[in-house]
């Protein structure tokens, strides 16, 4: 009994240090902006350790839940088998929208911050609206920032919970408790917020609110402090990304939104993406590996193709 009581503080142990070593890396990225091309970062691996799962993982490395599961097909989410190498996606081809503010990508469920003055590109997980109320495209700027805000159900948000027989308070004030979190960002658009979350594993990374943009604790808070009310916020949604780097031609793809169909499968969109991303160069593009990876729907930038002399 002695030998089993010394294993399990062994394994406990180890669980813990794994755990730590998680959380020295979590937080949002931040990258310089290249000086040509679009690409930044590196896809990663890591071992899955005993006792984890995806919303865990996705959490530690600053991803959301299903670009995990984009990455990594086949893998059990909530039981991962000790020893499995993931892919942790943080590799991105930056949205060809201009590099001001905030730019949010739906079908990537990310958002990219553009600090005023500053060469670099912040970017985060989100969680976004959930079909029926899904999050709004467009062109906004921030309106207000408030910290320990309360929250608020709109008239609609109480009867599409009431139909799942979910009957919500009028208001929440702050605390842990709060579905905002502790700290709010207003948008021009009525009732739409970039906030916190009080349920950082359930989230971030989905499709799991009214409309409102949800960022891990962690995330909100910097963010919440570098931005300025007017500051631009363009919301998009592009399951397509091309890029260049290094004179090679990249191409991302993730799973579209429910109520956009099977549109991933339009070759026209793909080449329109492709073409933008050239702007003129002469590409060797390999397309039948451009629409294979447009079917994976793995969300991390794969080469389709080289540049010519």
């Amino acid at each position: 009994m002695q030998v089993n009581s010394m294993k399990n503080r062994v394994l406990t142990t180890a669980i813990a240090i794994a755990g730590l070593l998680f959380c020295a890396i979590a937080g949002a990225k931040t990258y310089p902006l290249p000086q040509s091309g679009n690409v930044i970062g590196q896809v990663k691996t890591m071992t899955v350790p005993p006792g984890t799962n995806f919303p865990q993982i996705a959490r530690d490395y600053d991803l959301g839940y299903v670009e995990l599961l984009e990455a990594n097909p086949g893998v059990d989410p909530d039981d991962p088998e000790p020893g499995t190498v993931l892919v942790i996606p943080t590799q991105y081809i930056l949205p060809d929208v201009p590099r001001q503010g905030l730019v949010v990508n739906l079908a990537e469920m990310r958002a990219y911050f553009y600090p005023a003055g500053r060469q670099e590109v912040r970017t985060y997980p989100i969680g976004i609206g959930r079909e029926g109320e899904g999050t709004i495209t467009g062109s906004f700027t921030i309106i207000e920032k408030r910290e320990k805000p309360i929250w608020r159900a709109t008239e609609f948000m109480r009867k599409m919970r009431a139909a799942e027989g979910i009957i919500l308070p009028e208001s929440v004030p702050p605390g842990p408790e709060n579905p905002l979190g502790d700290y709010a960002l207003r948008l021009s658009k009525p009732t739409y917020l970039i906030h916190g979350t009080n349920e950082p594993l359930g989230g971030i990374g989905r499709r799991s609110s009214s409309g409102c943009l949800r960022l891990y604790p962690e995330d909100i808070e910097p963010l919440f402090h570098a931005v300025k009310v007017g500051t631009p916020v363009r919301i998009i949604n592009e399951p397509y990304k091309a890029g260049i780097l290094a004179g090679r031609l990249y191409l991302e793809s993730h799973i579209p939104l429910q109520e956009d169909g099977r549109r991933i499968e339009d070759r026209t969109q793909i080449k329109r993406v492709i073409d933008t991303a050239l702007k003129g160069n002469r590409v060797m593009i390999d397309w039948d590996k451009a629409y294979q990876i447009s079917n994976e729907e793995q969300g991390i930038p794969q080469e389709v193709g080289q540049m010519m002399g």
